[in-house]
């Protein structure tokens, strides 16, 4: 089978080993498969996550799954995409067929990574076996995929921008549209100001939310938080939960978004709630990461406490309504954009993303 050699990636060797950024072989695309070539390539807290350990992944691998670029080539049976269009990376492409399919919860499909254990490429100084973090590789110059693994780049929305459509700004939307369903006039607090956690933000605005109390750890994200729409900013601490009720005429906020994956932090955001109040977690962490609750506090103060996962979203039916945001003004994908890196920069991103600095850190091929 040919294959191109001259294709740069991030390759994980191991749990915990250093990125390694090095050539890799591509197959041609095979039935039912799609070639693409990177514009651009989020670097999201699961791709650390997948590398560290706390996600099982096969290794070696190639990380990245929020990614936007163009076809290059088809396999034989693709109809839905040709070379030359830009398309989004899905890296959960729903099966239609399970039983979370069949109850329309397409986002908890059984088989949405059934592709991510098999063979992406192979490592061109060792031939090594490379597998694909969460089905698409996209920290990569090129990744071959699965054909349901692409979709139509919206019109109007500019290729390396779409990136973050595939998965930053559809988890960020669908945990306050689907997941937590904030309501007009609701108030609202996001933990956590990193990529997910902006266009959490900015999700609370377009929902119409009268408060929105953003809680991170980094005096230096205040005022990317105010720009996405908060309209108070606090540092984390124990007192957390009390300055939020006290900004809130001493009820708790209607809705809090926990984007961190800290026991610590999702019970916080569980106590910055009203009475009745809704937490949705959208951070990713670890086993070891226990949250307590008695039995009588879960009686007396009704809240709900649910998991997020991937935004509850469906990408081919949220993908047009985000657009529509986009082009109306509403929502502001560079912005959740900052630092624009090339491909041997996703170590010092990771780096930053432990430390808790900045945004999104996109990767421009």
């Amino acid at each position: 089978m040919a294959v191109r050699t001259a294709v740069r990636a991030a390759v994980v060797p191991a749990v915990g080993a250093p990125l390694e950024i090095t050539g890799i072989e591509l197959p041609e695309p095979g039935p039912g498969q799609v070639r693409v070539k990177l514009a651009a390539a989020g670097v999201c807290h699961s791709d650390l996550s997948l590398s560290n350990g706390t996600m099982r992944v096969p290794f070696p691998a190639v990380l990245g799954h929020e990614g936007a670029g163009t076809v290059l080539a088809v396999g034989e049976g693709v109809t839905r995409v040709a070379p030359g269009d830009e398309v989004v990376l899905n890296w959960a492409p729903s099966c239609g067929a399970c039983h979370a399919c069949s109850l329309g919860e397409v986002w908890l499909c059984a088989n949405a990574l059934a592709g991510a254990a098999g063979v992406h490429a192979r490592r061109a100084d060792d031939g090594a076996d490379l597998h694909p973090g969460l089905n698409v590789a996209a920290f990569a110059e090129e990744t071959v995929v699965g054909a349901d693994c692409v979709l139509p780049v919206p019109d109007g929305i500019p290729l390396t921008d779409a990136a973050l459509l595939g998965c930053a700004v559809l988890t960020g939307y669908g945990a306050v549209h689907h997941s937590a369903k904030v309501r007009e006039g609701e108030t609202v607090a996001v933990f956590g100001v990193g990529g997910v956690g902006l266009a959490t933000l900015q999700a609370a605005r377009i929902a119409g939310a009268s408060k929105i109390v953003a809680v991170d750890v980094s005096p230096e994200k205040e005022e990317l938080a105010r720009a996405a729409g908060a309209t108070d900013y606090l540092i984390a601490s124990e007192t957390t939960a009390r300055e939020i009720r006290a900004l809130t005429g001493k009820q708790g906020v209607d809705v809090a978004v926990e984007c961190v994956g800290r026991a610590v932090t999702i019970r916080t955001a569980w106590e910055s709630t009203r009475r009745g109040g809704r937490t949705t977690v959208v951070g990713i962490g670890g086993k070891d990461q226990q949250v307590t609750f008695n039995a009588l506090e879960i009686f007396h103060w009704g809240r709900t406490l649910s998991g997020c996962v991937y935004g509850n979203a469906d990408p081919a039916r949220d993908l047009p309504v985000l657009a529509e945001h986009v082009r109306a003004g509403r929502l502001d994908l560079g912005s959740l954009v900052t630092e624009r890196i090339a491909l041997d920069g996703i170590p010092a991103a990771f780096e930053n993303m432990l430390a808790g600095k900045g945004g999104r850190a996109l990767v421009v091929f």
